[in-house]
């Protein structure tokens, strides 16, 4: 039994490829230099100033509008910023956000096989999780998987940003040097300084490449300490089953990974609470009892009457 080594040409190809065959066996044609077949670059069709093209698009109804923004929603790489759809094509930031949720509505997950996620503070066509499988095998890709290590380092820098190596590494407890050398040469983190301090230690943050890369919109779109702890256990076991497994060890490594000094200061924080409602308390007592020796100075009770206290008086 043979291996199954994947789809053959197609008949396009096979057909090219024989065109090629037949050039190469015409003796012919090797003496000749071949023609140039591309009109020159002064003679070809010059762009549009913005200003024109700003007043053509105004006249594109809302259909057409949507049709151009989803056809460079398509083209695009990356993911597309409001401004850079608006360069391209002349529309209104207005009209392109209108255009962008008619698309989403269009391309959302559970309906469509690709979804229009919004990532990096821009927007991008993506293979819907559900169909993430197949879209893999077809592309003969392995899913981008990062170890512990990595994800530890990402998390510390992402919740504690700008942060120093050694910041990192005294919340690790180990040494987190080749780790991020790594990361930063996949370009998940970026060098965005140095620390004013003695030694003046590099500081670091994530990349826009970051958030592409865990489909996040922006940073506040990271999960707070108070919304994991809120979650259920139950709740837990569903998020990190469904979520893709970068983002759902990610987030399991939210409650472990953030600052431990953090959760000193709010221990801290509420010690020092109940000792001011401890001291608030005995102060309301002193107030009362000051109220109280006020209150007999000024209006003394009257004296009780003669012989009342004593025993056997009628």
């Amino acid at each position: 039994m043979t291996e199954n080594q994947g789809p053959g040409p197609s008949a396009e190809e096979l057909q090219a490829l024989q065109a090629a065959e037949e050039v190469k066996a015409d003796p012919s044609l090797d003496e000749v230099e071949p023609a140039a077949i591309e009109v020159p670059e002064g003679e070809a069709e010059r762009e549009e100033p913005f200003e024109k093209l700003a007043a053509q698009a105004r006249r594109l109804s809302p259909e057409r509008a949507r049709t151009i923004v989803e056809a460079l929603l398509f083209l695009s790489e990356k993911p597309l910023t409001i401004e850079e759809v608006r360069q391209s094509t002349g529309l209104e930031p207005v009209r392109i956000r209108k255009a962008l949720d008619e698309i989403s509505g269009t391309f959302r997950e559970g309906v469509s096989g690709i979804v229009l996620h919004e990532v990096a503070g821009g927007w991008q066509l993506r293979t819907a999780p559900d169909a993430s499988d197949h879209a893999r095998r077809f592309l003969r890709v392995k899913p981008q998987r990062l170890t512990r290590a990595a994800l530890e380092t990402l998390a510390i820098v992402a919740y504690r940003q700008p942060v120093t190596r050694p910041e990192v590494e005294d919340i690790r407890g180990v040494d987190s040097g080749a780790v991020m050398k790594a990361l930063l040469e996949r370009k998940l983190l970026k060098i965005l300084g140095k620390k004013e301090e003695p030694g003046r230690p590099i500081i670091y943050g994530t990349t826009r490449e970051f958030l592409e890369f865990f489909a996040l919109k922006d940073l506040a779109s990271l999960p707070t300490l108070r919304e994991f702890h809120e979650l259920s256990e139950e709740h837990r076991e569903i998020v990190e089953k469904e979520a893709p497994p970068e983002v759902a060890s990610l987030q399991g490594l939210v409650a472990e990974l953030t600052d431990p000094n953090l959760r000193a200061a709010l221990e801290k924080g509420r010690e020092e609470g109940d000792a001011a409602l401890a001291e608030l308390e005995q102060a309301i007592d002193r107030a009362d009892s000051s109220t109280r020796t006020v209150r007999s100075i000024l209006d003394p009770e009257p004296p009780p009457p003669e012989g009342a206290g004593e025993e056997g008086t009628p």
